[in-house]
């Protein structure tokens, strides 16, 4: 059957690339030489459309030019679909994967940070002049299911960071003793393992907080009314200690953990010390 021939800038609009681009793979070879009709103009079959199709999606992998051309070719020419190439789109697919995953995070990371700074805005506007220059430290309560790894964590980072200007706080539904991992990636940063121990909601009744951050859907849903006014946040946290795997992989997830959720604090801390009119001391942390 007659398969008419397509021009140049056709080929190029079907494939999703430039005309530039064909005559450059012409002239390193990957493109064999076209044909020309009358008036000297290039034409082009359909094997040379899904040929440069091809180079173009591996390309896009991040093979190199050559390297795509010869790929293409074993499988156009020879009808062979080589194992480097199977797994080259393997191990693309898990890469785009960790980007969505990134992404995803990433805006959890800007929606909580927007509503941290919607609610320190609003407890600013209401503050009066005389609590515009109390002293006590920010009380902020973490909240999470058992209490055994992100709860901790948090707590121990934010007393880091936020120094005496924060008393920071966690507590969980189900507390259970802290994960031996918790310790040992808060160990390696420096923070003595004696100071963090996991608590219940029952520890703190009767006390009032000035943040409750709730690190998991099921501590959002668990977590009691405290007493007194105060701005609820939640951060949403994976619980590195249901990682499955060895055990490094296991100590990469909390690792991770603490990583992310120190990302998370440090704009916290900021936006917290501004709201409460302590501005000299923001610029300074």
């Amino acid at each position: 059957m007659y398969t008419p021939a397509v021009t140049i800038s056709e080929l190029a609009q079907r494939v999703g690339t430039t005309a530039y681009a064909v005559r450059w793979y012409e002239q390193v070879g990957i493109l064999p030489s076209p044909s020309r009709r009358r008036n000297g103009y290039r034409q082009y079959t359909e094997t040379d459309v899904a040929r440069v199709r091809l180079v173009v999606t591996l390309r896009r992998l991040g093979v190199a030019a050559d390297e795509a051309g010869r790929i293409a070719a074993a499988y156009l020419d020879r009808a062979a679909i080589e194992v480097d190439l199977v797994g080259l789109v393997v191990k693309k697919r898990e890469e785009i994967g960790r980007q969505r995953n990134d992404l995803d995070r990433l805006e959890g990371e800007l929606l909580d940070l927007e509503l941290t700074l919607g609610a320190a805005g609003r407890a600013r506007a209401s503050r009066t002049d005389a609590t515009a220059i109390a002293s006590d430290p920010i009380r902020v309560l973490f909240v999470s299911n058992f209490n055994a790894a992100r709860g901790p964590m948090a707590e121990a980072l934010l007393r880091r960071y936020g120094g005496r200007e924060f008393a920071a706080e966690s507590a969980g539904a189900q507390p259970r003793p802290a994960d031996p991992l918790t310790l040992v990636v808060l160990a390696e940063i420096g923070i003595d393992r004696h100071g963090v121990r996991s608590k219940s909601y029952d520890a703190f009744a009767g006390r009032q907080f000035d943040y409750v951050i709730t690190l998991s859907d099921r501590g959002r849903e668990t977590c009691p009314t405290f007493e007194g006014s105060y701005i609820s946040l939640h951060w949403g946290f994976p619980d590195p200690a249901e990682v499955e795997g060895d055990d490094r992989a296991r100590l990469e997830a909390f690792r991770r953990t603490r990583t992310e959720l120190s990302a998370r604090l440090r704009p916290f801390i900021d936006v917290a010390l501004r709201a409460a009119g302590r501005t000299n001391v923001a610029a300074s942390a």
